[in-house]
Protein backbone atom coordinates (compact mmCIF):
# COMPACT_ATOMS: atom_id res chain seq x y z
CA UNK A 1 0.00 0.00 0.00
CA UNK A 2 1.46 3.36 -0.96
CA UNK A 3 2.32 6.07 1.58
CA UNK A 4 -0.10 8.51 -0.08
CA UNK A 5 -2.95 6.00 0.10
CA UNK A 6 -2.25 5.31 3.78
CA UNK A 7 -2.02 9.03 4.55
CA UNK A 8 -5.36 9.66 2.85
CA UNK A 9 -6.92 6.95 5.01
CA UNK A 10 -7.02 9.19 8.12
CA UNK A 11 -10.74 9.98 7.91
CA UNK A 12 -11.80 6.56 6.55
CA UNK A 13 -10.00 4.88 9.48
CA UNK A 14 -11.83 7.15 11.91
CA UNK A 15 -15.16 6.36 10.23
CA UNK A 16 -14.43 2.62 10.18
CA UNK A 17 -13.58 2.56 13.89
CA UNK A 18 -16.73 4.52 14.77
CA UNK A 19 -18.93 2.34 12.53
CA UNK A 20 -17.57 -0.97 13.86
CA UNK A 21 -17.69 0.29 17.46
CA UNK A 22 -21.27 1.51 17.23
CA UNK A 23 -22.48 -1.54 15.27
CA UNK A 24 -21.03 -3.95 17.84
CA UNK A 25 -22.54 -1.98 20.72
CA UNK A 26 -25.97 -1.93 19.08
CA UNK A 27 -25.71 -5.67 18.46
CA UNK A 28 -24.80 -6.35 22.11
CA UNK A 29 -27.62 -4.13 23.38
CA UNK A 30 -30.17 -5.89 21.14
CA UNK A 31 -29.04 -9.47 21.80
CA UNK A 32 -27.96 -9.39 25.46
CA UNK A 33 -29.60 -8.34 28.69
CA UNK A 34 -27.58 -6.05 30.92
CA UNK A 35 -24.95 -8.15 32.78
CA UNK A 36 -25.64 -11.19 30.57
CA UNK A 37 -22.48 -13.07 29.65
CA UNK A 38 -21.72 -15.73 27.04
CA UNK A 39 -18.51 -17.73 26.95
CA UNK A 40 -16.60 -17.38 23.68
CA UNK A 41 -13.32 -19.04 24.77
CA UNK A 42 -13.50 -20.83 28.12
CA UNK A 43 -11.22 -19.38 30.83
CA UNK A 44 -10.15 -16.53 28.52
CA UNK A 45 -12.90 -14.50 26.80
CA UNK A 46 -16.60 -13.73 27.22
CA UNK A 47 -19.05 -11.35 25.66
CA UNK A 48 -20.64 -9.56 28.62
CA UNK A 49 -23.00 -6.60 28.34
CA UNK A 50 -21.98 -3.95 30.86
CA UNK A 51 -22.25 -0.18 31.12
CA UNK A 52 -19.65 2.22 32.47
CA UNK A 53 -20.56 5.75 33.43
CA UNK A 54 -16.95 6.47 34.43
CA UNK A 55 -13.76 6.39 32.39
CA UNK A 56 -11.18 3.61 32.15
CA UNK A 57 -11.45 1.30 35.15
CA UNK A 58 -14.64 3.23 36.18
CA UNK A 59 -12.68 6.34 37.15
CA UNK A 60 -15.11 9.08 38.30
CA UNK A 61 -18.06 6.65 38.12
CA UNK A 62 -19.31 7.78 41.55
CA UNK A 63 -19.31 11.51 40.76
CA UNK A 64 -22.52 13.47 40.06
CA UNK A 65 -23.82 12.67 36.57
CA UNK A 66 -23.97 16.22 35.21
CA UNK A 67 -20.37 17.08 36.16
CA UNK A 68 -19.09 13.69 35.09
CA UNK A 69 -20.74 13.98 31.67
CA UNK A 70 -19.53 17.55 31.16
CA UNK A 71 -16.01 16.50 32.11
CA UNK A 72 -15.93 13.49 29.76
CA UNK A 73 -17.52 15.32 26.84
CA UNK A 74 -15.13 18.27 27.33
CA UNK A 75 -12.12 15.96 27.63
CA UNK A 76 -13.11 14.09 24.46
CA UNK A 77 -13.63 17.38 22.62
CA UNK A 78 -10.22 18.66 23.75
CA UNK A 79 -8.58 15.38 22.74
CA UNK A 80 -10.16 15.56 19.29
CA UNK A 81 -8.92 19.13 18.82
CA UNK A 82 -5.42 18.03 19.88
CA UNK A 83 -5.58 15.06 17.47
CA UNK A 84 -6.65 17.33 14.62
CA UNK A 85 -3.76 19.72 15.32
CA UNK A 86 -1.31 16.81 15.65
CA UNK A 87 -2.51 15.29 12.38
CA UNK A 88 -2.08 18.58 10.55
CA UNK A 89 1.33 19.18 12.17
CA UNK A 90 3.12 15.85 11.90
CA UNK A 91 0.60 13.17 10.93
CA UNK A 92 0.98 14.10 7.30
CA UNK A 93 4.68 13.23 7.48
CA UNK A 94 4.27 9.76 8.94
CA UNK A 95 1.94 6.91 8.10
CA UNK A 96 2.31 5.51 11.63
CA UNK A 97 1.44 8.85 13.27
CA UNK A 98 -1.53 9.29 10.96
CA UNK A 99 -2.84 5.78 11.62
CA UNK A 100 -2.31 6.05 15.39
CA UNK A 101 -4.07 9.41 15.55
CA UNK A 102 -6.97 8.11 13.44
CA UNK A 103 -7.41 5.09 15.73
CA UNK A 104 -7.37 7.29 18.84
CA UNK A 105 -9.83 9.77 17.28
CA UNK A 106 -12.19 7.02 16.12
CA UNK A 107 -12.20 5.45 19.57
CA UNK A 108 -12.77 8.79 21.28
CA UNK A 109 -15.69 9.55 18.96
CA UNK A 110 -17.19 6.09 19.48
CA UNK A 111 -17.22 6.46 23.26
CA UNK A 112 -18.33 10.10 23.00
CA UNK A 113 -21.39 9.00 21.00
CA UNK A 114 -22.30 6.59 23.82
CA UNK A 115 -21.92 9.28 26.48
CA UNK A 116 -24.13 11.69 24.55
CA UNK A 117 -26.76 9.08 23.61
CA UNK A 118 -26.93 7.01 26.79
CA UNK A 119 -25.00 8.82 29.52
CA UNK A 120 -22.62 5.84 29.77
CA UNK A 121 -20.32 3.73 27.62
CA UNK A 122 -21.30 0.23 26.51
CA UNK A 123 -18.61 -2.37 27.26
CA UNK A 124 -18.76 -6.02 26.27
CA UNK A 125 -15.31 -7.53 25.72
CA UNK A 126 -14.44 -9.50 28.85
CA UNK A 127 -10.92 -10.95 28.95
CA UNK A 128 -9.91 -13.08 31.92
CA UNK A 129 -7.79 -15.93 33.21
CA UNK A 130 -9.66 -18.06 35.71
CA UNK A 131 -11.32 -15.66 38.15
CA UNK A 132 -9.01 -12.74 37.25
CA UNK A 133 -10.84 -10.37 34.87
CA UNK A 134 -9.44 -7.39 33.02
CA UNK A 135 -12.02 -4.57 33.16
CA UNK A 136 -14.54 -4.98 30.34
CA UNK A 137 -13.91 -2.81 27.28
CA UNK A 138 -15.16 -2.22 23.74
CA UNK A 139 -13.94 -1.66 20.18
CA UNK A 140 -13.41 2.08 20.79
CA UNK A 141 -11.23 1.34 23.81
CA UNK A 142 -9.27 -1.18 21.75
CA UNK A 143 -8.70 1.34 18.95
CA UNK A 144 -7.51 3.97 21.44
CA UNK A 145 -5.12 1.48 23.06
CA UNK A 146 -3.68 0.30 19.74
CA UNK A 147 -3.35 3.92 18.56
CA UNK A 148 -1.50 4.97 21.73
CA UNK A 149 0.82 1.94 21.49
CA UNK A 150 1.62 2.73 17.84
CA UNK A 151 2.24 6.38 18.74
CA UNK A 152 4.61 5.42 21.58
CA UNK A 153 6.46 2.86 19.46
CA UNK A 154 6.88 5.43 16.66
CA UNK A 155 8.29 7.94 19.16
CA UNK A 156 10.68 5.39 20.67
CA UNK A 157 11.89 4.28 17.25
CA UNK A 158 12.20 7.88 16.07
CA UNK A 159 14.27 8.82 19.11
CA UNK A 160 16.58 5.85 18.52
CA UNK A 161 16.98 6.56 14.80
CA UNK A 162 17.59 10.29 15.11
CA UNK A 163 21.11 10.13 16.63
CA UNK A 164 22.17 7.68 13.92
CA UNK A 165 21.09 10.18 11.25
CA UNK A 166 23.15 13.05 12.71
Amino acid sequence: MSRRLLMSAFFPVILAVVAIDQATKVWIMRHFSLYESKVVIADLFNLTYLTNNGAAFSILAGQPAVWRQLFFIGAAGAALVFIWIAQRSFGRNSVVYSLSLALIAGGAIGNLIDRIRYGFVVDFLDVYVGAHHWPAFNIADSAITIGVILFIIKNLLFERQQPAQA
